[in-house]
């Protein structure tokens, strides 16, 4: 009886170690945030639209010459979607990659949700409703414990609708008041800055990235700006 405790006690505890994360965020250097990449077991790596949409999926694999490259190969374990006869807002749509099962709002959920990740294994994701400000709705909001926020119709019209922070890692950017060559920029990730040449100097390097890594590990999260 000990045993089976024992091992029943070890597989609850292994899925907790393994349960699903963001593992990485791509950004463009204007400040588009592309898309939220979560690790899977089995060595599977998801990535997901900042509004909920699988838009891949695979064993991510880095580049020799460049280890801030990746791409992802097939996966060749068990993948399965939903039947025609699910329902309308997910039919179609991945149900099982290896051991973990995805789930979408369904057509009777709220009309900002519909057709979006509602889980990937034991991570639950929510978004911002159609009461939230216009440049919110239907933006991740929550993706299991991480809560990741959004630069509102309020602020700055330069980094309006952009990302502002996942989990405790805040996010900053080039205001409308900056030189024209930086403004909307990316400015900083946390504690990592980003400078850019300026319209003052060489035409050909004006708005380039003159300083700063384009991959940042803060807080557990890979932060990839390309």
């Amino acid at each position: 009886m000990k045993k089976i405790f024992l091992v029943i006690l070890v597989n609850i505890l292994f899925t907790s170690a393994f349960a699903q994360k963001i593992s990485k965020v791509n950004m463009s250097q204007n400040g588009e945030t592309e898309s939220f990449y979560f690790l899977l077991d089995d060595n599977v790596t998801v990535s997901i639209s900042r509004d909920g949409n699988i838009l891949a999926y695979g064993v991510e694999t880095y580049s020799d010459r460049n280890q801030n490259l990746s791409r992802f190969e097939n996966y060749a374990g068990r993948v399965e979607n939903y039947a025609a006869t699910d329902n309308d807002a997910f039919r179609g749509k991945v149900k099982y990659i290896g051991r973990t099962t995805i789930t979408y709002y369904g057509t009777y959920d709220n009309e900002a949700y519909r057709g979006k990740v509602k889980t990937i294994g034991s991570t639950n994701f929510e978004y911002y409703s159609n009461y939230d400000d216009e440049s919110l709705r239907g933006k991740l909001k929550n993706a299991g414990p991480l809560t990741i926020t959004w630069y509102t119709s309020f602020d700055n019209e330069a980094y309006r609708a952009k990302l502002k922070s996942v989990g405790a890692t805040n996010i900053t950017y080039y205001a409308s008041f900056d030189d024209k060559a930086i403004k909307g920029k990316l400015k900083s990730i946390d504690r990592a800055n980003f400078v850019y040449y300026t319209s003052n100097e060489k035409t050909e390097y004006r708005g380039l990235l003159k300083s700063g890594n384009q991959l940042q590990t803060i807080n557990g999260v890979k932060f990839y700006v390309r």
